[in-house]
């Protein structure tokens, strides 16, 4: 019989367990529960009993003996009159404690896995952020959480109704290609509009985020011969993407108006614009050239990808028109997001294309994952149709404006030697150093007096990219930290232009 546990690490193993969020019966269970699976309690061995389980944590004797119930209940536990309880010896069968499992080396003639790979994504350049990136006091990382402007009781609300008896009965069953219909006609009627964007429910396919919706059109679409335009600098992931699909990849420099619209344009396949606030640059591309791509677009019969990723977060007027809202002639695919602006990790994005281009989408996507959760689709739409998704866009617009504005004048004040591109909306601005400083040997430094910044060079597709470019965003960092990370990233600026 394996060695009992005592006081000591009971309270230990309680201790891993421990969350805020969750009852102490709750983190009874989750620590018996990870004692069991990971080998610590074998198969057929007692636990204490409720008494002395309860003495051992200093809990509550009812709080234990509720827990146990559950266990058993779940089957983790096998209760025996007059004996107590024990572990269920077919939870795990034929499982080896985890700290007891060898780490052998590789057995000779295992495969070399370098030469059956077909392509190295781990090795393309990719935006990269420190996984512990809120443990520094001035974060400006784009298109990260803020807990301070998640919008908790909403969204359990509308978990908690997605919980229903009848609507467990709607999103359960397996799907297949469906998507959840309720959000589908908010996405048709609370959010495209505001876009300019009609579609019927046939034309509009939900991914796991604007990310998975990106890979499935280059699936899709792309093969080895495709000329695909991309802006420059632009999307690091789009850019991968495309490249894991063909070799044809086109740079299309941008200007201060985003895009241009130029004969550079003919010729190719499928251009990928990000034109309400072009991504690094934040520019946005006014209306007449938004009509000249189109034309163009007519002409030289090609199709246009518009990733909408930040449309809804503009300071000042009225949001200029989607390209998909003036597109006549079904040329552009539009892809959106619905969690990007307050919690990325949901993962919810939509297409918008024509009804027979998301047929095909459907059926892809049904190969790859068949649907994205049913149950995030049903919260998601509860929460578009109680205006709960609304009162949060205007809550976090008024922050980001604020936020904005406070960087601006830190910019301003500290770095007045940087080019700033003035922000006119989203979550983040671009920033060129004075030559010859290098914006990786900066955001080092800076890192090392707790300022995160996102250096520009991922942002190109030349290797090596251009040096003195990077982005600063404000989704994430409070009002308060802003200019006081400002100040120190000047003072690492200054000591390395000396």
């Amino acid at each position: 019989m394996a060695q009992k546990l005592n006081e000591a690490m009971w309270k230990q193993l309680l201790q891993r367990s421990a969350r805020d969020s969750m009852s102490l019966q709750g983190q009874i269970r989750e620590m018996l529960v990870s004692a069991i699976l990971d080998g610590q309690l074998p198969p057929g061995v007692p636990v204490p009993s409720s008494r002395e389980m309860a003495d051992q944590l200093g809990v509550a004797r009812n709080t234990v003996v509720l827990a146990y119930q559950q266990l058993a209940d779940e089957g983790y536990l096998v209760s025996r009159q007059r004996s107590g309880h024990f572990v269920n010896a077919d939870m795990v069968p034929g499982r080896a404690p985890a700290e007891r499992v060898a780490h052998e080396p590789p057995r000779r003639g295992a495969p070399d896995w370098s030469q059956r790979f077909t392509q190295r994504p781990a090795l393309q350049r990719s935006i990269v952020k420190p996984a512990d990136w809120q443990k520094y006091p001035h974060p400006f990382l784009y298109g990260q959480f803020d807990a301070s402007l998640f919008p908790t009781a909403d969204w359990r609300e509308c978990c908690i109704k997605a919980l229903s008896v009848l609507d467990i009965r709607d999103w359960a069953p397996d799907q297949i290609t469906r998507d959840d219909e309720t959000l589908v006609q908010q996405i048709r009627t609370r959010v495209l509009p505001r876009r300019g964007v009609w579609a019927s429910a046939d034309e509009i396919v939900v991914t796991v985020g604007a990310q998975h919706a990106l890979y499935m059109v280059a699936d899709l679409l792309m093969r080895s011969s495709t000329r695909v335009g991309i802006e420059d600098p632009g999307y690091p992931d789009a850019r991968n993407i495309f490249a894991s699909r063909t070799s044809q990849l086109v740079p299309l420099a941008v200007d201060e108006h985003g895009l241009p619209v130029s004969d550079a344009l003919r010729g190719l396949d499928f251009v990928y614009t990000t034109p309400s606030h072009q991504c690094p640059t934040t520019v946005t591309m006014p209306l007449p050239r938004r009509e000249a791509l189109l034309k163009l677009a007519d002409e030289a019969d090609f199709i246009v990808i518009e990733d909408d990723y930040e449309s809804e977060n503009r300071f000042e007027g009225e949001p200029t028109p989607a390209l998909k809202s003036l597109d006549r002639s079904n040329r552009v695919i539009y892809i959106g997001s619905l969690s990007k602006t307050f919690a990325p990790g949901l993962r919810i994005g939509y297409i918008v294309g024509p009804a027979e281009l998301i047929a095909e989408l459907r059926a892809l996507r049904r190969l790859m994952l068949r649907h994205p959760p049913a149950y995030i689709q049903r919260s998601f739409a509860l929460f578009l149709s109680l205006g709960h998704f609304d009162a949060m866009l205007r809550r976090l617009a008024a922050t980001q404006r604020e936020r904005a504005a406070l960087l601006m004048e830190a910019l301003a004040r500290e770095l007045p030697q940087c080019q700033v591109v003035p922000v006119s909306g989203g979550g983040s601005c671009w920033v060129r150093l004075p030559d010859p400083l290098d914006a990786v040997t900066v955001a080092e430094r800076a890192r090392e007096r707790g300022v995160l910044i996102e250096p520009g060079g991922v942002f190109f597709m030349a290797d090596p990219p251009p040096a003195p470019y990077f982005r600063l965003g404000y989704t994430a960092i409070p009002s308060a930290a802003i200019a006081p990370g400002i100040r120190a990233l000047a003072e690492v600026v200054h000591e390395l232009a000396r």
